[in-house]
């Protein structure tokens, strides 16, 4: 309905009330604090951003417990849950909890311990396991792999690339007879071997096995390697023994999930306070806290600041201040604030387009999708998950709303189209009964009727469109800037008016668009001078703040130039013809593929098949094609005429929690 009126607000209270004051203020979230830059010596900012590290600190330990705990014992959760919304505390379970802080702080460092510990063992595991790996083709070595010979001999153990046998080894190395050598094993990509030779031959061995791709062991052991290997599976038991221990220490303090997930909350919410308090003036015994609220939330705040004796001032915003804009509407236009806020909030001097928007959207939605039966699945829906879920988030709760009331939109156009499953009901009775049943239209078939879908189609945009300029020409009104609403709006309304006017007076317009009257000739006359009056006026006006004649000009014929604009605009609109028809023909199509199957028990199990998998394909696709089109008209088409929005959304000191939300008493 409308962008909520602010004003500032300043309080001035005892420092020893101050924790109380930040509390009640957090939790009822209607001030928007702002910084105040110090005027004299007596008051001074406080750096509380140590203290906001530690709780940040606190709070990031908490989540990471949280993921621990959710990674070895997940939590149970349905397929509906998103809608649930946050847990309710009251404010006595807030305060209660805040005895035992120290206890659950104590509980998240032994998680985030057992994180720890687990990850290590679970690293070293498996370091001493890839060792281990690297150990078993040597685990017939009865000697260690350090091993370098003795005083007469050297010894070489390490692989040659690719598989050997003695002989080719031998072959290689007959120059350096007597030689040992030992295959200890053999694989495809290597063969590992121990070979001995005279300690003079070393040197030239050492070379001649380089030639022919021997290297040492990536591995060493000061043991022989089956040894090693029974050394190391005794480390990888106890380290994987370790994580078995604390994985089930881990599940032994599940159960403390919730306490931890209101610490997280908790922790959070002293962030966002301790951030406050670094915003305030503050002397030695009181504080001062500036800001933005609500006008209709000021006598909640004042009532309650009576009982500390504070200073409370309220005073109304002025062109300078940087207002924070925050929107009220009722519930059949609130689903739409999340569209408004997904493209811009209203600006200094705009209106709210909630409520214009609201009422087009729902039956361009509709309109689009135009299926009874899909209608009658979203609408139903998304009520009963209302109805079920009372305590979702306001969020969810808009969107969900938004939709029903879209499916409800869907529901009408779907009879005044005929469309329940596109021709289901003739399908079904056609192809298993024998007999032919048909839904009939309450208006029209738009397949059948495809021009006055398009003619209807194209109404609905112009109105749209004339709703835009009403919107633009109140604004103008309402800033007194009179000049603007004649030029700006007025002209546009009687060229577009007469446009349409000339139009219908045309034989070849009506015979194309199919429509059965036709205005007379003298009112296409008479609009052909308002057009030219008008045109006129847009090409003298346009370019009014421009000093310059010539550029003056230049501008205003590029304002009349903007005709076309309109024209695209409203050609725009035929999206609800086309993505209408989509809907219907696609089920249709899905019928009749369902349809040639038979009509035995065979046919109507396939039929099924078939009806289920087409239909949730086409409500997936068309639900969101009408929802983003919808989107689209409003973004480009209306807002494009009055709307430019760059409002700075309205960002209370509240308790932006993750998991509980506080309830007053």
């Amino acid at each position: 309905m409308a962008v909520l009126q602010m004003q500032r607000i300043s309080v001035c209270a005892l420092k020893n009330d101050r924790k109380e004051i930040l509390d009640f203020l957090q939790r009822q979230g209607i001030i928007e604090i702002q910084d105040r830059i110090p005027e004299d010596s007596v008051f001074t900012k406080t750096d509380a951003s140590s203290s906001e590290m530690l709780l940040e600190k606190s709070a990031n330990e908490a989540k990471s417990a949280l993921d621990i705990i959710e990674t070895y014992l997940p939590e149970k959760k349905s397929m509906l849950s998103m809608f649930e919304g946050r847990k309710v505390v009251s404010v006595q379970e807030y305060d209660t909890f805040s005895k035992k802080v120290d206890d659950v702080a104590h509980i998240i460092k032994r998680l985030v311990s057992l994180g720890k510990d687990i990850a290590e063992s679970k690293a070293e595991s498996l370091r001493f396991e890839l060792q281990n790996e690297a150990l078993i083709p040597w685990s017939g070595l009865d000697i260690p792999l350090s091993f370098e010979g003795t005083n007469y001999t050297s010894a070489f153990i390490g692989t040659l690339p690719n598989s050997w046998n003695l002989e080719e080894i031998y072959k290689e190395l007959y120059e350096f007879t007597p030689v040992n050598v030992d295959i200890i094993s053999e694989s495809r990509e290597q063969t590992c071997v121990f070979i001995v030779c005279e300690k003079s031959k070393e040197s030239q061995m050492s070379d001649k096995l380089k030639s022919i791709g021997f290297s040492y062991p990536a591995v060493s052991c000061e043991v022989a390697p089956s040894e090693q290997i029974k050394l190391y599976e005794k480390k990888i038991e106890y380290y994987k023994e370790a994580v078995i221990n604390n994985i089930a220490e881990i599940r032994s303090l599940a159960d403390k999930r919730e306490d931890i997930k209101l610490f997280f909350d908790y922790q959070t919410m002293r962030v966002e306070k301790y951030n406050v308090i670094g915003r305030l003036l503050q002397s030695d015994h009181v504080f001062i806290l500036t800001g933005y609220i609500p006008a209709k939330c000021v006598q909640t705040v004042e009532t309650f600041l009576n009982d500390y004796n504070a200073a409370v001032e309220i005073t109304d915003t002025t062109e300078e201040d940087d207002v924070p804009v925050l929107l009220s509407n009722n519930a059949f236009n609130a689903p739409l604030e999340g569209v408004i806020e997904s493209y811009s909030l209203p600006g200094k001097g705009e209106i709210d387009p909630t409520s214009i928007s609201a009422i087009f959207y729902y039956i361009f939605f509709g309109a689009m999708l135009s299926e009874a039966a899909y209608g009658i699945m979203i609408a139903l829906g998304c009520g009963i998950l209302l109805l079920k879920y009372k305590n979702m988030e306001d969020s969810m709760k808009k969107f969900l709303t938004m939709f029903m009331f879209g499916g409800i939109s869907t529901i009408i156009w779907g009879f005044l189209y005929g469309g329940f499953f596109g021709d289901l009901i003739k399908v079904v009775s056609t192809t298993f009964f024998g007999t032919t049943v048909t839904l009939k239209p309450i208006w029209l078939d738009p397949i059948a009727n495809p021009m006055t879908v398009l003619v209807l189609s194209m109404a609905l945009g112009i109105i749209h469109l004339y709703v835009g300029l009403a919107a633009n020409l109140y604004q103008c009104i309402k800033r007194k800037d009179y000049k603007s609403a004649v030029y700006d709006v007025i002209f546009w309304y009687v060229i577009l008016t007469a446009c349409i006017i000339l139009g219908l007076s045309s034989k070849m317009i009506v015979d194309m668009l199919g429509i059965s009257f036709i205005l007379p000739k003298t009112a296409g006359k008479i609009a052909g001078y308002f057009i030219i009056a008008s045109a006129i006026g847009i090409v003298l006006t346009s370019g009014r703040e421009s000093r310059n004649p010539g550029k003056r000009l230049l501008k205003g014929l590029y304002g009349l130039y903007n005709i076309t604009g309109y024209l695209s605009d409203v050609l725009s609109y035929s999206r609800l013809l086309a993505l209408g028809l989509a809907t219907g023909v696609i089920c249709n199509v899905v019928n009749q593929i369902g349809s040639m199957f038979g009509g035995g028990a065979v046919g109507a199990i396939l039929f099924i098949i078939v009806f289920i998998a087409g239909n949730a394909l086409n409500i997936g696709i068309n639900t969101l094609g009408a929802y983003v089109h919808s989107n689209r008209l409003t973004y480009v088409e209306l807002f494009g005429k009055f709307y430019e929005g760059g409002g700075r959304k309205f960002d209370p000191y509240s308790a932006k929690t993750n998991y509980y939300k506080i309830k007053e008493n």
